[in-house]
């Protein structure tokens, strides 16, 4: 049975100011956003699209805005609405945590449409260019979630070869890591599932020869809804939730409209091809 390494979350400490893995986590999912945006303007249909490296430079910048807003505000709205109702200041203080994916994945649809709008693009255009450039910094994040030993998972038979004990829990109780499962799901299996399908001709073209734009956007949202249900069986639910309706997790009901959605926008697009 291992036990939590019990990281210092300050990563860089001058004193006067500190630097935290977790803030470098997110660092390093903007800066992997950007390479692999600049990647994939190059393949088509982008390529033929006039896409350039500052548009990718303005789209991330649009994005931060919304993972930060949506983020915050989503976790006020679904998780804690009662506090905060109750002490609104507390709603500012972003430094002692407080983030929700799917509020985030709102806010960056938000900023998507302001963006589309602003540079003439089509709406599934600019999402299906972002969908596969997400999940390296959602395997970030849940690294970050790892190293400063939150959001731990349920607890797990002593047996199991990774079962790990997380003094931050208040117990001795072995459980998942289930951090590190939702890196390698959500993370690295949706990163390389969406990539490579975001580069296949039947992601991008109808049977007619239209361009189709949804697609990969529907998959994300189907891929990542699932790959969080599955995920959130391993991880402790919140203390103050607990499991909801049909044993389920808050996690767990916020992922099912999402695969609903992701599979109606998949059906959609492929009705809706433009012409090239």
């Amino acid at each position: 049975m291992l036990v939590h390494p019990q990281f210092d979350p300050v990563a860089i400490n001058l004193g006067f100011f500190q630097i935290h893995w977790y803030g470098l986590t997110y660092l390093a999912a903007f800066g992997l956003f950007y390479l692999l945006a600049t990647r994939r303007i190059r393949h088509a249909p982008y390529a033929a699209g006039g896409w350039t490296a500052r548009e990718v430079e303005d789209l991330l910048f649009f994005g931060v805005l919304g993972v930060i807003l949506g983020g915050r505000i989503g976790y006020v709205l679904f998780y804690k609405p009662g506090y905060y109702l109750a002490n609104p200041l507390e709603i500012f203080a972003v430094w002692k945590g407080g983030m929700a994916f799917h509020g985030g994945l709102l806010g960056v649809l938000v900023a998507m449409v302001v963006f589309a709008r602003l540079r003439g693009r089509r709406f599934f255009e600019v999402t299906d260019l972002v969908a596969p450039c997400v999940p390296t910094g959602l395997a970030c994040g849940r690294l970050g979630n790892f190293i400063n030993g939150e959001l731990w998972g349920r607890a797990a038979d002593a047996s199991l070869p990774w079962a790990m004990v997380f003094p931050q829990s208040g117990s001795e109780l072995p459980r998942h890591p289930s951090q590190l499962y939702q890196f390698a799901l959500e993370g690295l299996a949706l990163f390389v599932l969406l990539w490579f399908y975001g580069r296949s001709r039947g992601a991008h073209t109808s049977a007619a020869g239209g361009v189709v734009w949804g697609r990969v956007s529907g998959a994300f949202l189907v891929g990542y809804g699932s790959f969080r249900f599955i995920a959130e069986y391993f991880r402790e639910p919140d203390s103050f939730l607990g499991l909801l309706a049909l044993n389920l997790s808050m996690g767990q009901w916020l992922c099912v409209p999402m695969i609903v959605a992701g599979a109606l926008i998949w059906w959609w697009a492929g009705r809706s091809a433009v012409a090239r």
